[in-house]
C-alpha cells in the first residue's frame, strides 16, 4: 500500500494513447506493508491503461508504480520487478513485506514495483468476502449468491483483469521509464506473469527468478487438495519419526483422523479472543474451518512447526488454538487478496481448461479438504465474466533466457515436480530445492544471496546452493513456549 509521509507524495497522471508514450515522472513518497509496518522510502507515480486495450473508447484505470532506487550511486541499468502471488496481491505491500529478500539485487539495482491491475492501489478490484475467503465453506446456492454480489460491486469490467492484459501494463511502464530491460522474480501466482512476460516480450526480458512454479500447461484448482494431503501427510510422518515430536504427540495422525470425523459429525462453537481484535466471540468451526486451518499453517515452515500442537490440543477438546489461527490467517489473507482480481484470472485462466475426465475425485473426496473446494471454483465460475487469454499462454515456456526455480520441499500448492514441467523447455535453467520448507523460498537462509549473485550474473552456472540445505528449519512446538531448548 502506499503511505504518505514526508516529503508528501503527488500522483502523476501518464496518459498512454496510440503509442504516443509520455515518460513516467515520479515524486518522493514511503510504501509499506500496512499501518503497523515501518515505511521504505521509494519514488511513486500512477499510470493510465485502457481498461480494454482492444478498445481505445474504454476508461481508464490507474496502475500504481514504486521504485525502490539502488543502494549504489552508479546502478546497473536493468531493476528486479517483483511479481505478487495470490492471484491478487499487490507488488508494493508485497515487497514492503518481503523487503529483505531483495537487498542483495538491491546494491547494485533498483527495485521496480508494479501492483498488477486490479490489485494493490491499482484500481482494485476488491469483493468484501471478509472471513468467507476459504472457498467451500457455503453451499453452492450460497457461493452463487455471493458471485453475484461481488460481480454487482466491481468498479470496472472483470473480463480485463487477466494475466495476458497486465503483461501489457508492465512493458508499458518499462518503456514509461526508460528501463532497456527487466529482471523478472516471480512468486507463486507471480511465475505464470514473470514466465508470460518472458514470452511476450523477449526483449525486455534479462533473467528470471520463479518461486513456487506455476507451470504454464497446468491449470490450479484440481490438485489444490491432493497435493494439500501429501503435505499433510509429510508434517505428521515427520513428526512421527521425530523421537520427541512423537512422544510428546502419540498417534498423530489417527489424532488428526478423530478430530476430522468429530467435526464432520458436528461443528463446534469456540469462545474465541479474537487474535485481530482481542475482542471475545463465540464462532462456529466444522471440517471446513479446519481444512482451511491445516492448509494455511502448511504454507510456512515456521508455521508447520505448531501444528502437531494444535491438532494435539483439538483432539483433546481444545479447538481455540486452531480455530485462533484459522480466524488470522483468514483475516490476513482477504484483507491481502483482491478477490475480483483472483476470481477474475482462476475463471479465465484456469478453469476452462480443467479435462474432468482426468481428475482423480476419489483422490479429491479422500483428502482432509475433499472436494468442497473444486466445485466452489467451478461454481463461481459458472458466473464469472472470461476475459483475454492468449492463444499460447498454456504453452511452456521455450527461451535461452537464464531462469533461476526455486521450490519448497514440503509445499502444499506449488511442488517441487511442478518445477520439472515448467522446465521442459528452458534452455538456460536450474532448479533449487528447499529442505523441508514450505512454499516461497526467496526469505529462507541463504537464498537472497542466490538471487542477488544470479541476476548480478545473469546465470546460475556458478551458483554453490549446497547452503539451502543447511537451512535452518524451526522445530516442532512441544507446548505454547515453543520448541525444545
Amino acid at each position: 500500500m502506499f503511505r504518505t509521509g514526508a516529503p508528501v507524495f503527488t500522483t502523476i497522471l501518464i496518459l498512454l494513447f496510440a503509442g504516443d508514450l509520455v515518460a513516467l515522472e515520479l515524486e518522493d513518497c514511503r510504501i509499506s506493508a500496512g499501518p503497523a509496518f515501518p515505511g521504505i522510502k521509494a519514488r511513486c507515480g500512477t499510470i493510465l491503461r485502457p481498461e480494454n486495450p482492444a478498445d481505445p473508447e474504454s476508461p481508464d484505470i490507474e496502475l500504481a508504480v514504486a521504485v525502490v532506487p539502488a543502494l549504489s550511486l552508479k546502478p546497473e541499468p536493468d531493476p528486479l520487478v517483483p511479481l505478487a502471488g495470490g492471484p491478487g496481491g499487490g507488488a508494493i505491500e508485497f515487497y514492503s513485506a518481503w523487503s529483505h529478500a531483495f537487498e542483495y539485487v538491491r546494491r547494485n539495482r533498483d527495485i521496480l514495483l508494479v501492483d498488477q491491475r486490479g490489485t494493490g492501489s491499482s484500481s482494485r478490484m476488491n469483493c468484501d468476502f471478509g472471513e468467507d475467503l476459504v472457498e467451500g465453506q457455503y453451499s453452492t446456492e450460497r457461493i452463487l449468491e455471493l458471485t453475484r454480489e461481488c460481480l454487482d460491486a466491481l468498479p470496472h469490467d472483470p473480463r480485463y483483469f487477466t494475466t495476458s492484459v497486465a503483461v501489457a501494463d508492465l512493458e508499458a511502464v518499462r518503456q514509461a521509464l526508460g528501463y532497456p530491460i527487466l529482471n523478472l522474480y516471480g512468486v507463486s501466482y507471480g511465475t505464470r506473469v514473470a514466465q508470460h512476460f518472458a514470452r511476450r516480450y523477449p526483449a525486455s526480458t534479462r533473467s528470471i527468478v520463479l518461486d513456487g512454479v506455476v507451470p504454464p500447461q497446468l491449470p490450479l484448482g484440481p490438485e489444490i487438495a491432493t497435493e494439500a494431503q501429501l503435505a499433510l501427510d509429510n508434517i505428521l510422518l515427520r513428526c512421527a519419526n521425530d523421537d520427541t515430536c512423537d512422544a510428546r504427540f502419540p498417534n498423530l495422525q489417527q489424532a488428526f483422523l478423530d478430530v476430522r470425523a468429530q467435526l464432520e459429525e458436528q461443528a463446534v462453537v469456540v469462545d474465541l479472543t479474537d487474535p485481530v481484535t482481542g475482542r471475545r466471540q463465540l464462532v462456529d468451526f466444522g471440517p471446513e474451518e479446519l481444512a482451511g486451518a491445516i492448509r494455511l499453517l502448511a504454507y510456512n515452515a515456521r508455521s508447520i512447526a505448531t501444528m502437531p500442537l494444535l491438532i494435539h490440543e483439538a483432539a483433546n477438546g481444545n479447538f481455540e488454538p486452531l480455530a485462533a489461527q484459522f480466524h488470522m490467517i483468514a483475516a490476513s489473507m482477504a484483507e491481502a487478496l483482491a478477490m475480483g482480481m483472483h476470481n477474475a484470472v482462476m475463471c479465465s485462466e484456469d478453469v476452462p481448461f480443467y479435462d474432468r475426465d482426468a481428475i482423480d475425485f476419489d483422490a479429491l473426496k479422500a483428502s482432509y479438504i475433499g472436494i468442497m473446494q473444486l466445485n466452489a471454483i467451478e461454481a463461481m465460475c459458472s458466473l464469472w465474466p472470461t476475459g483475454p487469454v492468449d492463444p499460447d499462454f498454456r504453452e511452456p515456456l521455450a527461451t535461452d533466457v537464464p531462469v533461476l526455480l526455486l521450490s519448497g520441499e514440503v509445499d502444499p500448492i506449488t511442488p517441487p515436480r511442478y518445477a520439472a514441467l515448467a522446465m521442459v523447455d528452458l534452455g538456460h535453467a536450474r532448479h533449487l530445492t528447499g529442505v523441508q520448507q514450505g512454499h516461497g523460498q526467496a526469505g529462507i537462509g541463504c537464498v537472497p544471496r542466490l538471487i542477488g549473485k544470479f541476476v548480478a550474473a545473469a546465470s546460475s552456472d556458478d551458483l554453490d546452493a549446497g547452503c539451502m540445505e543447511r537451512s535452518f528449519v524451526m522445530p516442532f512446538f512441544l507446548d505454547f513456549s515453543g520448541p525444545a531448548p
